[in-house]
């Protein structure tokens, strides 16, 4: 592991336009400007049965930001966020509410990105800064959209459009801000120092699309969970008529320690899929293990894990024996509103002991412009993994 100090991506971004020459307010850069805003209340109700007190959060998010106009394809965006509690009858992992449930949403104020892009207008873009960063399902590297405070990282990005079928992106991260905030008193919560080298390769065809991918992962801080995973992931769909869609997908990965790792060989991951579409309404059969050797697990830390694995967020670190997740989801529209049911049986991957089961419904109505309200539940009953756990979120939100 290097100890020399090196310029993060951010630092050479604020360098960059620190350097800009002064230019005049009819220039592009400003003229065609964009403000950007994004608010979000939330109201989030956790019942843990390890607790004796239901935690009660109300939260309000705030993003404010400004992307610049195009100039010889250079460009700037920059976005603070905000977190404030209106309601702090939680655990927010920095207030010292630890009688009550975890809700991960603290106060703080960050920068959330800082970026110089170029768009080369022939299928290129590269982004140096702090930014938001998604690849595919976000099961590997991800934003962590549903807290208050996402994940961004400082990084260096380049994505290329090779052709209308092939894609090519890469990425060079130097630090993962995350969603505890920048300002958390514990430091390893709040940030880590990376030196991580993501590469993922996508082609679609007749036969459906494929998508390789290579995440070599230096974790400086936690250097026992650095970590190199190699994969491939493929999907097709077939329709019928006007209305109808049948599709499958499967995903295969390897994963063993990086750099400074404990050499613990070398352990699975695979996701498989079958879906149905009638009439605007999905029935999705899946099936996804992380697997386990007995001396480690295979882990997605910079992923949006929230989005897998059930709702009730019971699951964000793989158990050391491994997580087998089996799940039906049903989803489709409910007059002006979108609903989605999920089903999951959890087992160990290793061993096959039962976890539990966990029950998850949402309900999405987009009611006018901008805005988007949602009610959304989780329901997880143990079967000896933690304890029972039910949350209920009710969110407003308004993007301009």
């Amino acid at each position: 592991m290097s100890t020399q100090t090196r310029p993060g991506p951010l630092a050479l971004t604020l360098g960059l336009l620190l350097g800009l020459p002064s230019v005049a307010s009819a220039n592009p850069l400003f003229e065609d400007g964009k403000p950007l805003l994004d608010l979000r209340l939330r109201a989030e109700i956790v019942e843990d049965a390890a607790f004796p007190r239901d935690a009660s959060a109300l939260t309000l998010r705030t993003r404010l930001g400004w992307r610049s106009g195009t100039v010889n394809g250079f460009f700037v965006l920059v976005e603070a966020e905000d977190v404030r509690a209106l309601d702090n009858a939680y655990n927010s992992t920095a207030n010292g509410r630890s009688g009550y449930p975890v809700v991960a949403d603290p106060e703080g104020s960050e920068w959330n990105q800082a970026y110089l892009g170029w768009d080369s207008g022939g299928g290129t873009l590269v982004q140096v800064g702090r930014q938001r960063l998604g690849y595919d399902n976000q099961r590997f590297i991800g934003n962590v959209g549903w807290r208050q405070n996402e994940q961004t990282f400082d990084a260096i990005s380049i994505r290329h459009q090779v052709n209308p079928d092939v894609t090519v992106q890469y990425a060079w991260l130097d630090k993962v801000h995350r969603v505890f905030g920048n300002q958390h008193p514990n430091r390893l919560l709040a940030e880590h120092e990376l030196d991580a080298h993501l590469l993922n390769l996508g082609w679609k065809g007749a036969l459906g699309s494929f998508t390789g991918y290579a995440y070599l992962i230096e974790n400086q801080d936690l250097p026992a969970s650095s970590s190199r995973s190699l994969g491939l992931r493929h999907q097709r769909s077939f329709s019928w008529g006007d209305s109808r869609e049948w599709w499958y997908g499967g995903e295969y990965a390897r994963q063993r320690g990086w750099r400074d790792a404990p050499a613990h060989g070398s352990v699975g991951y695979h996701q498989l899929e079958l879906g149905l579409r009638l009439s605007g309404h999905g029935l999705r059969l899946g099936h996804e293990q992380l697997g386990s050797n007995g001396r480690r697990a295979f882990q997605t830390p910079l992923a949006t894990a929230h989005a897998f694995n059930g709702w009730a967020d019971r699951f964000l670190v793989t158990p050391a024996d491994g997580l087998s997740d089996l799940h039906l989801k049903f989803d489709g529209p409910l007059g002006p509103m979108r609903y989605l049911i999920a089903m999951h049986r959890f087992e160990a991957a290793r061993g096959g002991a039962d976890y539990g089961d966990e029950l998850d419904v949402q309900l999405s109505w987009p009611f006018a412009k901008g805005w988007n309200a949602i009610a959304k539940y989780a329901d997880y009953r143990s079967d000896g993994f933690g304890s029972d756990v039910r949350k209920l979120w009710l969110s407003v939100e308004y993007r301009y």
